[in-house]
């Protein structure tokens, strides 16, 4: 019986990513020769803007057939710009190949992407490439490896002995596993293939290769081991798949990117409530179109147009909590605005977190870094024939609460009627918005609650500060009201959405809400003779700034967190007084308490999309009551009165 499993290779920017998987293909016999990235065929970069560029933006699949194994390749994206790319195909894994050039040491980016493997639980194998190149030192970059990451990391094989694990490697695996392992090594000499599989699929043992990808050595070494060492693939007792990606055809069809980890899905068979009209099973960038997509399979499902990256479909766990959000705010700029307007609603359909909105005449969007505004305006030109430009607009923003408040929405135009009372509830940093219901379902029932609870995940909620995206909230139904006769769900979602900016008005009264700026975590490498000038710099910024590590070669590496807006032109200010010597890392981390007041011309209440007032109906006929009026006229009594006499004065 063929064992299947999925496969992801990370790395960062050029460390060879693609070019191991050319090698890998080839050895499998899955292609006649190895593409080449520097010549534009690369059988993992098929789309034009990759090979014009030279990177990895866009995940690709490829069938990896080994041994009596069927293994599936997803080749990730290698820049940190599109790293929650990354981020949503890790839950759709079985393992994966965390690639490191042997000369670039242990990048900032490269300890990002370890710490989301070890996040996501995903059982890994690092490659270290391009031993070929000048000063490569395998000996040295294990020693980073085992420093950087644990002793976890063993050696599998060795550059003068490619098909051999290293004498000690035997001794090192079994002090990584429990007492009865060792024991068994120490009477034997050797430890059990299946203990050490089983320290692979923990975490606990990192099986580490050496070799050089263009030139294929080593690369048959790690091809062979992947069905000796990787799990298999464990199904889910009933129908569960997960999305990592959505895409347009050129004919503007839309694929929905997903894995199938339970049950199976037919053609014609409905998924997240829609049709999947057609099944994809991609080959680079060839595909063949299957009946039915079976446990395990990755496949594109042409048909859905709602569905999202990132989305659960059935028991497949939660939604990924993307930890490397967009923090530079741009205009896009462009002669054809209604066209561009199109074209970036299409663009933001493929990866939200472009957060596309037009406000005030101003197309808006969100980004990571400068390179993916640079393949967004290509996208444009290349994708839609449209000249697009981008301007700075700030930093993203972020909103939250400091203390707990009963919101409450009232929505009763004629023949509608719905009542909803929410709990809200300041989380930990980092957390998002998190929803639940503390509800008895003799006040609402099971399905007027999963209609509020549905309509409350539906939408972005915006602050009430600058209507900056709300985020570290609980939000808990605890109360409501409905009519048999009147109520549908979008009375309840009407309710729900005003109950939320009911609240946040209020504690907007006793300055119990926060605005958030973000802050970047930097890793900054620079010669001896500039680190006083450096911290100097950061220390102005307002950042944070842990103590100097001596680095190799006379430099020192600066780490700790400052403000984006301080940091994110700094990168050619350290180019210019180094003369190109020094070097800047950032990674997102996470948003803080802003430094100064916000200075804005939002009006909350005048936000027509985000109303905070209710309506209530008298006389046969529906009218507007403002959001401090709610409670003296709302038909339910607090859930939590005592709650709403105690709130705080000033923050």
């Amino acid at each position: 019986m063929t064992k299947q499993a999925v496969v992801g290779l990370l790395a960062p920017v050029d460390a060879g990513k693609t070019t191991l998987a050319e090698g890998l293909l080839y050895q499998a016999g899955a292609l006649r020769s190895a593409g080449r990235v520097d010549k534009g065929t690369a059988f993992l970069d098929p789309d034009a803007l990759e090979r014009a560029r030279g990177i990895t933006i866009f995940d690709h699949q490829a069938a990896l057939p080994v041994d009596d194994w069927q293994l599936t390749l997803l080749d990730t994206p290698g820049h940190v710009d599109f790293t929650p790319a990354v981020e949503r195909v890790l839950p759709v894994l079985d393992a994966a190949i965390l690639v490191v050039s042997a000369k670039d040491g242990i990048p900032g980016h490269l300890r990002t992407l370890w710490h989301l493997l070890v996040k996501a639980a995903v059982p890994t194998i690092v490659f270290v490439n391009k031993l070929d190149q000048a000063g490569a030192d395998p000996a040295k970059i294990l020693a980073q490896l085992q420093t950087a990451f644990g002793t976890a990391c063993q050696p599998f094989n060795w550059p003068d002995q490619l098909a051999e694990w290293p004498a000690s490697t035997a001794e090192a695996v079994a002090t990584l596993g429990d007492e009865a392992l060792l024991d068994a090594y120490l009477e034997s000499g050797t430890v059990p293939a299946a203990a050490t599989r089983k320290l692979i699929a923990k975490q606990q043992l990192v099986p580490v290769f050496f070799g050089a990808a263009l030139k294929q050595s080593g690369v048959k070494e790690l091809l062979a081991a992947l069905p000796q060492w990787l799990p298999a693939f464990v199904p889910k007792d009933r129908f569960a798949a997960r999305t990592f990606r959505v895409s347009h055809e050129a004919d503007g069809s839309r694929l929905t990117w997903l894995r199938v980890l339970g049950g199976q899905l037919a053609a014609k068979q409905e998924v997240a409530g829609e049709k999947a009209d057609q099944l994809r099973v991609y080959n680079g960038r060839h595909f063949t179109v299957v009946p039915v997509a079976k446990t395990g399979q990755v496949v594109a499902v042409a048909g859905p147009q709602a569905t999202v990256p990132g989305q659960v479909l059935g028991g497949a766990g939660e939604r990924v909590l993307i930890s490397q959000q967009p923090v530079l705010r741009y205009q896009v700029h462009g002669d054809d605005p209604t066209a561009l307007q199109a074209a970036l609603t299409t663009l933001a359909d493929e990866e939200p977190l472009l957060h596309f909105q037009q406000a005030d005449d101003r197309l808006l969007i969100q980004l990571l870094g400068a390179v993916q505004g640079e393949v967004l305006v290509a996208q444009l030109r290349d994708r839609f024939q449209l000249a697009a430009s981008l301007t700075p607009a700030g930093v993203v923003e972020r909103e939250t609460i400091l203390a707990p408040v009963e919101g409450v929405g009232h929505f009763e135009p004629l023949r509608h009627y719905a009542e909803v009372h929410l709990l809200l509830e300041p989380l930990p940093a980092g957390r998002g918005i998190e929803l639940a219901s503390n509800c008895r379902e003799e006040v609402l029932p099971h399905n007027w609650q999963t209609q509020i609870l549905t309509a409350l995940a539906a939408k972005e909620h915006r602050g009430v500060l600058v209507g900056a995206p709300l985020t570290d909230v609980k939000v808990t139904l605890v109360g409501g009201r409905g009519n048999l006769k009147h109520t549908s769900g979008g009375d309840f979602r009407q309710a729900a959405w005003r109950a939320v900016r009911q609240g946040l008005m209020t504690l907007r009264t006793h300055q119990q809400v926060q605005l958030l700026h973000p802050w970047y975590a930097f890793e900054l490498t620079l010669p001896q003779d500039q680190v006083g000038r450096g911290m100097a710099n950061l220390q102005r910024f307002g950042g944070q700034v842990e103590p100097p590590q001596a680095g190799e070669a006379a430099t020192v590496t600066l780490t700790g967190t400052a403000p984006v807006a301080a940091l994110q032109d700094y990168a050619l200010t350290v180019r210019n007084y180094t003369h190109g010597q020094g070097n800047l890392t950032l990674r997102f981390a996470g948003f803080r308490p802003a430094a100064a007041p916000a200075v804005t011309n939002y009006d909350p209440v005048g936000d027509l999309d985000n109303p905070p007032g209710s309506v209530f109906c008298a006389h046969g006929a529906g009218y507007p009551v403002a959001w401090d009026q709610v409670p003296a006229t709302m038909h339910c009594p607090w859930v939590y009165p005592d709650l709403m006499k105690k709130l705080p004065v000033g923050g």
